[in-house]
């Protein structure tokens, strides 16, 4: 009985810690995709649209999760060089300049957190530390 009584508190306590790291990493990323709204209305919505849908063939559309999981390395350098020339985005290709931003690693981070979970309906965290080493990989 004894046996039975500490297995089920062990087992108890390992499930208490699993799911409260996992609510942490919930809350985090719930506090990015409400920070990243903020940016993106101010930084983005004007050519790539309110629900990311791009605006006609001036500018792409933020609804490609294969172009945005293929190019996850890429993205914090774009938002924060900008890009220009040919870029092919859900099938359609664009020819127009992203110009440069003055966005912090964080304001990056919340923002493709924002893109990913909001506008893709996406589980993932864009983490500060990931946008930080990316940027440090620009070209």
């Amino acid at each position: 009985m004894r046996i039975l009584l500490t297995t089920g508190i062990t087992i108890g306590v390992i499930l208490s810690i699993l799911i409260g790291c996992q609510q942490e990493v919930d809350i985090k990323t719930a506090q990015y995709a409400v920070n990243g709204q903020k940016v993106y209305r101010t930084h983005c919505q004007n050519c790539h649209g309110e629900k990311g849908e791009g605006l006609g063939n001036l500018y792409p559309p933020l609804t490609d999760t294969t172009f945005l999981q293929t190019h996850r390395q890429e993205l914090a350098c774009i938002i924060k060089h900008g890009t220009s020339g040919e870029l092919e985005v859900a099938g359609k290709k664009f020819n127009n300049t992203m110009p440069a931003s003055n966005l912090s690693a964080i304001d990056i981070a919340y923002v493709l957190t924002y893109i990913n979970t909001k506008i893709n309906k996406g589980k993932n965290l864009y983490p500060l530390e990931e946008v930080e080493k990316n940027l440090k990989n620009c070209k």
